[in-house]
């Protein structure tokens, strides 16, 4: 088998298995897709991965439910180091202004992987939020009256999911990079520069 085309099949293993066994609760298979010093950046989140881990653990237990989905991945490998953009949609639901109701947000995986002792595994993780929608889990039931001015106050790619979650007592993080911006614009060149050997 082609080297790059086996060292793709193993990062796209790693992503795939990133999802279902952090969806389904399986922590301790989880661990093993990152790296030690491995990082993950989320609307909620944003440290190591180990303290990741922990605390979606810890929602987990206490019923937070945030699901995803994954769709078409590329792949760019530069020796033993990779950057992956796989498209994803993250679903969450919870209760907002006294309604339940499931936000859906498609948008993509941007990873950092590293080939360590023959094994890739995660050395950062930064979504990209492109665009995100809020619906009443019961269709018969009226949309929740939202505060214009915090919904407004959030990055259009990712503003219904961080309504939600603020809401529901996390502080999210305002400058995410979305479809197009500065912010996405800096990450691409942040992976070319980690393809091309630069620290992160």
């Amino acid at each position: 088998m082609d080297k790059a085309f086996e060292d793709r099949l193993a990062i796209r293993d790693l992503i795939e298995n990133w999802v279902v066994w952090r969806d389904a609760g399986e922590w301790d298979r989880f661990r093993t897709v990152w790296h030690d010093d491995g990082v993950m950046m989320a609307t909620w989140f944003q440290g190591p991965a180990s303290e990741f881990i922990k605390v979606s653990e810890e929602g987990f237990k206490r019923g937070v439910r945030i699901l995803h989905f994954l769709g078409a991945q590329s792949v760019d490998v530069a020796g033993d180091r990779a950057v992956s953009q796989t498209k994803m949609s993250i679903m969450q639901r919870a209760p907002v202004e006294g309604v339940l109701c499931d936000v859906t947000l498609h948008g993509r995986f941007y990873d950092f992987l590293e080939k360590r002792r023959g094994r890739w595994g995660l050395v950062l993780r930064q979504p990209i939020y492109e665009k995100d929608r809020i619906d009443p889990v019961d269709p018969a039931a009226a949309p929740p009256r939202l505060d214009t001015a915090l919904l407004e106050s959030f990055p259009e790619g990712y503003r219904h999911l961080a309504y939600l979650q603020s809401k529901i007592g996390y502080k999210v993080k305002p400058d995410m990079p979305g479809l197009v911006g500065m912010e996405v614009e800096a990450l691409y060149r942040r992976g070319a520069g980690w393809l091309n050997g630069e620290p992160l």
